[in-house]
C-alpha cells in the first residue's frame, strides 16, 4: 500500500509570509535577488521542500516546487 492511498489529504503547514513569498516566486532566480529577510523564508521554505536551492556557478538559484492542487 502507498502512502498516498492511505493519506487522502496531506498539507503542510506554511505561514501567511511563506505564502507570500512562494506567491511571489517566478521561475528560476539567484538567491541575491531577493531582500534579506526573503532569503531567511525562503531558507525555511526549502527546509519544508517547498523550494529547491541549486548551486549554478559561483551563484545559489532557488525555484518553487511543483506543487499538486489538492484533490
Amino acid at each position: 500500500m502507498k502512502i498516498n492511498e492511505i493519506v487522502n489529504k496531506f498539507e503542510i503547514f506554511v505561514s501567511n509570509e511563506e505564502k507570500e513569498v512562494l506567491e511571489k516566486m517566478q521561475g528560476t532566480r539567484p538567491m541575491e535577488a531577493y531582500s534579506e529577510r526573503e532569503r531567511f523564508v525562503i531558507e525555511n521554505l526549502i527546509r519544508k521542500s517547498l523550494v529547491s536551492k541549486v548551486r549554478y556557478e559561483n551563484t545559489y538559484m532557488v525555484r518553487k516546487n511543483e506543487q499538486r492542487p489538492p484533490q
